[in-house]
């Protein structure tokens, strides 16, 4: 039925052995090279601090737990990918980014959202920007990023609903008190895309004012492919009297792309042949994105022990996405034609998301014990509207299932016949409804340092959480509310004051209405919401100050689930899973001029519980069971420097049917860099060097992903 925590923990001990020669370097600092505008902005005062970054190290965290922590001391597996890394590797998006993170892997998302799969568990709204759920399904970028930190296992103590797997948090840059700087940077591909990027930070004495923005034209390897997305983030802050910081900032981002759903699957494969061909319609397929965005922080220490802080946020939000696409796998009819099945439809969200946050951090000591006692509340309110039309191919004919599907020979290009977008409710599966969501929480925690040795975490939270839905077609109205309690608990050993051995349980909770909070039935509103346990042991070591190492073995089960189907819109139960895995992870300076980042997982989710629509033993979709990442970045001489990444994942299940597998790949980039002057830099990142055809992300058994052949990016930034 699966590996025994036995086998995992001798995997784990093989893990460790095998990197003991890296990991046995003398513990000293080593400085690091490649310094970016973060890096020299410390000499300044931020306003708002998020932690300090040298290279592809980080020390601190404040969202694993809302104050200001080392990573070492927290008993959660954490990864963190800094701005210097982001760069170096080019990254452009949440796909991009997830392949160096050990558990995470990217799903496709139908063509028009981010969606990952973090310990077995798939999400749309598990994303994060500075604490602040940021769960509206869209691309998202990395222009304003200072780092992303993903942080694994149930995470709902601190964030809240949903979390199961974990969270993914992009932390923004913030303006600097004292630094006047700038940063341009231009890029392209051998595709054709292009982007340029600003990042400028003036000091307005005793006060600083920070702009981030880019814009980007999208091309790839993929025929009809192609869009343009934009955003821009200007963010003020200044400090008061007595320490008080005040933040304030806009972000408006645009984003209209063509909505490419990959290729359909043969005979339990991806369809081979086709890797450039668009199976959509030219024109019709098509996804624009719009939001803007208002963000408030305020952060006040009352007295030498007490701090409280507190942030707003307003989002609006309008996307639509419309789409041709196939519906079934290739088959072959008795003529020998390869044929298969297309739909189309057309979908419509419109929201506005009101956060509230507000937190007090309380630091003592009683009797030689330290306590960093926190206090917080939320409110989160939620509108949204949400329309389905579906297409049909004859308008003039009934509007039934029948008339939704049609029929096609394969061909190259792939042409779909005409069909109509029809609103309505005589439209078969059309949908039309308006949901609202509110939440209240109030959560506490204490972080407790027993002398130098021993750390001991608790703390619990409690969401209240009232949706309403309402059909506008049959002006039905549906309602649940839901109580949820989740806890937290973690001990921290630390033998010496450079390395942590911690073990941990965390629980998590998420209603039976989606992640999107979109429909709501009957059948759903009886339904108990999902639940998450986590259980993990894990050790990390600061090899040096410049170099960490860390393993994490965990056990993670969900109960009352439900999982995307084979069949496209098809949302089945399947009673329980299990995800059990190793995460390994080593990152920063092996020495002066060498920095790495190095990850590795071993993930075993599957059914534990039989239902009508999964079988006890069938596996989790889109879970590899084996991912290993290396970047290296090594500085040959001061002016030159050059970067070798490599990643494998295994082979893995497209949906819970288990009928259709992602073959197994390994790609190898390389890249190079260039000081041109004291003040420009060049890089060119080359992917997929060995032209390897592979298939990286799926939605179901018939929407599959291709990778992108060879292909060149070349970056020229300038720093003033």
């Amino acid at each position: 039925m699966g590996v025994s925590f036995v086998r995992i923990s001798t995997l784990s001990a093989m893990v460790s052995a095998s990197v003991v020669a890296v990991l046995s370097l003398p513990a000293h600092a080593l400085p690091n090279d490649g310094v970016d505008l973060a890096i020299d902005a410390q000499s300044g005062t931020e306003i708002i601090v998020t932690g300090k970054i040298d290279g592809y190290r980080t020390e601190k965290t404040s969202s694993a737990t809302k104050t200001n922590t080392p990573l070492i001391d927290v008993p959660q597996a954490i990864t963190v990918l800094t701005r210097e890394q982001i760069d170096d590797q080019a990254i452009r998006s949440v796909a991009d980014l997830v392949r160096y993170v050990p558990g995470l892997s990217a799903g496709q998302g139908e063509g028009n959202r981010d969606q990952i799969t973090l310990r077995g568990n798939n999400s749309t709204a598990d994303f994060f920007v500075d604490g602040l759920r940021d769960d509206v399904q869209y691309f998202r970028g990395f222009y304003n990023v200072d780092r992303v930190e993903v942080l694994k296992g149930p995470n709902a103590t601190i964030f809240g609903r949903g979390g199961g797997g974990g969270v993914f948090n992009r932390v923004t840059k913030g303006p600097i008190i004292g630094t006047n700087s700038a940063v341009g940077e231009i890029t392209g591909d051998t595709f054709g895309s292009w982007a340029a990027t600003g990042d400028v930070n003036l000091d307005l004495g005793g006060a600083a004012f920070r702009l981030n923005s880019f814009y980007e034209e999208l091309d790839s390897h993929r025929d009809f492919y192609e869009g343009a997305r934009y955003a821009v983030n200007p963010v003020i802050g200044t400090e008061l009297a007595g320490g008080i910081k005040l933040q304030l900032g806009y972000e408006r981002v645009g984003d209209t792309r063509v909505t490419d759903r990959g290729v359909p699957s043969f005979a339990g494969r991806p369809l081979a042949g086709f890797r450039d061909t668009f199976f959509g319609v030219p024109g019709v397929n098509s996804t624009p994105f719009e939001a803007n965005v208002v963000r408030a922080r305020i952060e006040a220490p009352l007295t030498d022990h007490l701090t409280v802080n507190g942030q707003l946020l307003y989002g609006d939000y309008n996307k639509s996405y419309a789409n041709a696409f196939p519906a079934t796998a290739v088959t072959v009819n008795t003529l020998g034609v390869r044929e298969l099945v297309v739909e189309a439809y057309f979908d419509l969200t419109q929201r506005e998301n009101f956060i509230a946050q507000g937190n007090a951090e309380w630091r003592a000591s009683t009797g030689g014990i330290d306590h960093v006692v926190l206090f917080g509340g939320e409110y989160t309110r939620q509108d949204s509207g949400n329309e389905r039309r579906n297409g049909f191919f004859n308008p003039a004919a009934q509007l039934t299932a029948a008339n939704r599907r049609r029929m096609v020979a394969l061909s190259d290009p792939f042409v779909i016949p005409s069909f109509t977008f029809i609103a309505g409710r005589d439209g078969d599966a059309n949908r039309h409804t308006r949901s609202e969501l509110s939440q209240g929480s109030v959560y506490l925690q204490d972080q407790i340092s027993i002398g130098d040795h021993v750390d001991v975490i608790a703390g619990v939270r409690y969401d209240r959480l009232d949706l309403v839905v309402n059909n506008l077609f049959t002006r039905e109205r549906f309602q649940r509310s839901d109580d949820l309690w989740s806890p937290r608990f973690g001990l921290v050993l630390k033998p010496i004051v450079n390395a942590s051995l911690y073990g941990s349980y965390t629980r998590s909770y998420l209603p039976q209405s989606g992640d999107q909070f979109l429909s709501l039935t009957p059948a759903l509103t009886a339904l108990v919401p999902e639940r998450f346990d986590n259980y993990e042991i894990g050790v990390k070591w600061d090899v040096t100050p410049a170099l960490q190492t860390t393993l994490a073995i965990y056990q993670l089960d969900r109960t009352n689930t439900r999982a995307t189907g084979p069949r496209p819109g098809e949302i089945v139960p399947t009673g329980s899973q299990r995800s059990k895995g190793v995460e390994f992870g080593l990152t920063g300076n092996l020495t002066k001029r060498w920095q790495t980042s190095l990850g590795y997982a071993y993930t075993e989710a599957e059914i534990t519980s039989t239902t009508a629509a999964a079988r006890q033993g069938q596996q989790v979709a889109q879970v590899p069971r084996h991912q290993f990442s290396l970047w290296n970045r090594y500085q040959l001489l001061d002016r030159l420097g050059v970067g070798v990444g490599l990643y494998h994942q295994a082979d893995q299940f497209t949906t819970i049917s288990n009928d259709v597998t992602l073959p197994a790949y390994t790609r190898l980039d390389l890249a190079l860099f260039v000081k041109l002057t004291d003040r420009i830099d060049a890089q060119i990142n080359v992917e997929n060097v060995t032209n390897t055809t592979y298939f990286p992300v799926a939605h179901n058994d018939f929407n599959i992903s291709t990778g992108a052949p060879t292909n060149a990016r070349f970056t020229l930034r300038a720093r003033f």
